[in-house]
Formats: structure tokens, C-alpha cells, sequence
């Protein structure tokens, strides 16, 4: 099965949601489980407020937006995030300790326990930062 969606959302928390409901809606569309459903769903939220916490952390009122495109070839399954932010130093993308109980921090471990591959992409013209996440299904 081929498919690709893509759709902007502004920097913003209050976006969050929508994310969300866009990325269940795609996946609504392919034969999957729902647990996996869930799981690329949490993976792509949490990468969406990664964006809006880090890639704009002191950033007030903006009115970037970002993008997410879901694209499925075969059994490959891509989904870019793309937003002009502060550019990602990917070396410095990590998530807290396990044992360092407290909310929030895990996001990153999360997406890397749920997806196959999480690159950083440079040179996306229009774009400061090009996440690509992948998973084989």
C-alpha cells in the first residue's frame, strides 16, 4: 500500500491535539493493529512537542508553523516533521534517566522504543529542521 499525507499546524501547544487527530486519521486508512496505531500516534505527539518545547523555548506568539507528512511505500513507513525552530544539534537530543522519577523528559525514549530509525536531515530547503521518523510494518 502507497500512501502519503501531510499536513501544517502552528508552533503552538494548543496545535498539539490536532496532531493527534491527523495522525489517526492516516492511520485509520492502513490495515494496522491498534496498539501500533497508538504507538505511532504517541511518537508522533511527542515529537510534535518536542518542537513547540525546544525548537521554540523562549519563543513567544510565533506564527511558524510546522509540518508533519505521513508517507507509507510498501511496508516503509516515513513521517517527517519539518519546522524552523532553533536548529537541532543532534548529539545533544536525550532523553532524562529512567530512574530519575518525575514527569516529562521522555519523549525521545519513547519515539526510539517505538520507531526503527530517527534521523535529523539537513539542507531541507524553506525548512531549519527536518526530522525523519521510520518504522518497517
Amino acid at each position: 500500500m502507497n500512501l502519503s499525507e501531510a499536513k501544517d499546524f502552528p508552533v503552538s501547544t494548543a496545535s498539539l491535539k490536532e496532531v493527534r487527530v491527523f495522525s489517526r486519521e492516516t492511520f485509520e486508512k492502513i490495515n494496522l493493529s491498534q496498539d501500533l496505531k497508538d504507538e505511532l500516534v504517541l511518537a508522533i505527539a511527542e515529537a510534535a512537542q518536542n518542537i513547540v518545547k525546544h525548537g521554540y523555548k523562549g519563543v513567544e506568539n510565533t506564527t511558524d508553523r510546522m509540518e508533519i507528512k505521513i508517507s507509507l511505500n510498501d511496508t516503509q513507513l516515513e513521517i517527517g516533521f519539518y519546522d524552523k525552530g532553533k536548529p537541532v544539534v543532534p548529539g545533544n537530543v536525550q532523553h532524562r534517566k529512567l530512574d530519575d522519577i518525575k514527569p516529562g523528559g521522555l519523549g525521545t525514549f519513547f519515539i526510539k522504543q517505538i520507531m526503527d530509525g530517527a534521523v535529523f536531515k539537513k539542507d531541507q530547503e524553506g525548512w531549519v529542521n527536518h526530522l525523519v521518523l521510520t518504522k518497517k510494518i
